[in-house]
């Protein structure tokens, strides 16, 4: 009855997740050695005759689809021996969520099972579909939106380079030019043009064979009043793709064409 691994979840017991990492780090610490249980406690979502082999390989797929450790979900104090975490306990609150992501995700394979697909093969449905190695499934613009109303444009910078040096490659995030882009319009819309315009930079010293990377950045000085600048963005970015016709559009309002 090995299906409990299909159960990939978004948010489940991700503590347990990280249970198996946690678990061999600290007996190569000389910890306490950490016993799965034979019959797990409390259990809601997994069928009650879950094995520990599958609890264990349930709980190790979670924590390495959303990337935490047990305390996430359970209640236990991080660094501490797993023998001292009290995983029956339902106090810590995201162990709701992680059963109603359960939920849904079997709510969701129910559903996918009477779509008739063309191709033969199926596309497997789990937590990291969605997570790819993070607690919550936010793009990458929401997660810098959020970063910048609570700290700012320096801070926005510094999470993207964190980010980026974390996750670039891995599927995480979409750090293709047009997530900048949509960051970069978002504050536009709230007037903030020189945070904007920082973004915008960013992003052509990151796509700097981008036509589009540059236009948007001559959008933002030309709404920012550096026309000059705007100019030699809009020659960029016709020279990078000489069927821009925003660009060519641009230069020739600006009385630039040709020039």
């Amino acid at each position: 009855m090995r299906r409990v691994r299909s159960f990939p979840i978004l948010y489940l017991g991700l503590g347990a997740l990280f249970l198996a990492v946690t678990a061999s780090r600290g007996q190569a610490q000389g910890q306490p050695g950490f016993e799965w249980p034979d019959k797990a406690k409390n259990l809601r979502v997994l069928p009650k005759s879950t094995s520990k082999d599958d609890l264990r390989a349930t709980m190790v797929g979670f924590s390495r689809a959303l990337g935490v450790r047990c305390p996430f979900c359970h209640v236990g104090e991080e660094g501490k021996p797993l023998n001292t975490f009290d995983f029956p306990s339902d106090k810590n609150p995201m162990k709701g969520v992680a059963r109603g992501m359960m939920k849904m995700v079997q709510d969701v394979k129910s559903d996918l099972h009477h779509i008739k697909f063309q191709e033969p093969d199926r596309v497997s449905l789990g937590c990291v579909t969605c997570h790819h190695g993070r607690p919550r499934p936010m793009t990458l613009a929401e997660e810098l939106r959020g970063v910048y109303d609570a700290g700012g444009i320096d801070s926005t910078l510094s999470r993207y380079a964190s980010l980026r040096a974390r996750f670039y490659g891995r599927a995480a995030y979409d750090f293709g030019e047009e997530s900048l882009n949509e960051i970069a319009g978002a504050l536009m819309d709230k007037g903030k043009v020189d945070d904007a315009i920082r973004i915008l930079k960013l992003n052509v010293e990151q796509y700097p064979e981008s036509s589009r990377a540059y236009d948007s950045l001559a959008d933002a000085y030309l709404k920012d009043g550096q026309k000059e600048q705007a100019i030699q963005a809009s020659k960029k970015a016709l020279e990078l793709d000489p069927k821009n016709r925003n660009a060519e559009r641009r230069l020739k309002e600006l009385g630039s064409e040709g020039k």
